[in-house]
């Protein structure tokens, strides 16, 4: 028997995961020096939170540390479970880290136990369509290592394309490796941007208006989307449902998915991306995108 465990960059609903036994390790945060802990995703007003960035707040993010994760771990651990870890990717993240931290410790006090650990190279639904990926797996009868090892062969099938309102937001917290190749937004250019294969942020197309880069990240799923009629996908956005509501429409056009996942970013990856971010999260062939 094994329980899974995530952090909060999974963006899935706490409740929801309550159900299927998931525990959550929450990021956390500042806005304007008030020190917050992410909150369920059912009870995170993003239209308020996103509204501050714009009008000027000031949002410092934390890290998930090493003792936060040996909180959640150890009384699985106590009641004789197994843990599978499902993280963030490391590449904009330290706190993988802080978990293979914990767990380095915890299989020292627990060498009975067996941990796991699984660093998606994703974020948001990236990382929670494979959180998800885990219960089903475990459903169908498959071992803590079977599932962790699908799980690491997968990863490299999600693909997560998006699009940012403020390029600067990225820039500012370091979190895009290529930001000087962007043209910036006199000319109303919008960067097309992904995770790569090891799970950073690279800008890989640049299109001129909003609509346009809405369409361009359609175009993507629909040339490199595997099945997508067995696909639930996902869409993240940043207070920007209009734009939403256009990219599903784009997305049932052609290849329609079997369903559509969309959730509001959580405080602390949307504090990175910025408002008016829209993300698509789907499993391709690569992420040679």
């Amino acid at each position: 028997m094994f329980a899974i465990v995530t952090d909060s960059s999974a963006n899935l609903d706490y409740k929801a995961l309550s159900l299927e036994n998931i525990t959550v390790a929450p990021f956390s945060y500042s806005m304007n020096g008030e020190e917050h802990s992410c909150p369920p995703v059912n009870g995170f007003d993003g239209a308020a939170y996103y509204d501050a960035m714009r009008n000027g707040a000031v949002v410092v993010t934390s890290q998930v540390t090493p003792h936060v994760f040996k909180e959640k771990m150890t009384p699985l651990l106590q009641k004789g479970l197994d843990v599978l870890f499902v993280g963030m990717s490391s590449g904009i993240s330290g706190s993988y880290s802080s978990a293979e931290a914990a767990a380095k410790e915890l299989r020292e006090q627990y060498p009975e136990r067996n941990i796991r650990l699984v660093d998606t190279l994703s974020a948001s639904l990236g990382e929670g369509l494979l959180v998800l990926r885990a219960v089903e797996l475990q459903r169908q009868g498959l071992d803590i290592n079977g599932v962790a090892d699908a799980l690491l062969a997968e990863r490299y099938a999600m693909d997560q394309v998006f699009t940012v309102g403020d390029i600067r937001y990225l820039g500012r917290t370091g979190r895009i490796s290529n930001v000087k190749a962007f043209i910036g937004s006199a000319l109303d250019i919008r960067p097309i941007l992904k995770g790569d294969d090891e799970g950073k942020i690279v800008c890989c197309a640049k299109v001129r208006g909003r609509k346009a880069a809405l369409k361009a990240l359609a175009d993507m799923y629909d040339e490199h989307a595997v099945e997508p009629e067995n696909q639930v996908i996902g869409i993240a956005h940043c207070d920007c449902m209009d734009d939403v509501r256009y990219l599903e429409t784009l997305l049932r056009r052609n290849r329609p998915p079997k369903d559509i996942m969309t959730v509001c970013f959580e405080p602390v990856t949307g504090s990175h991306v910025g408002p008016d971010t829209v993300a698509l999260f789907f499993m391709g062939s690569d992420r040679n995108i």
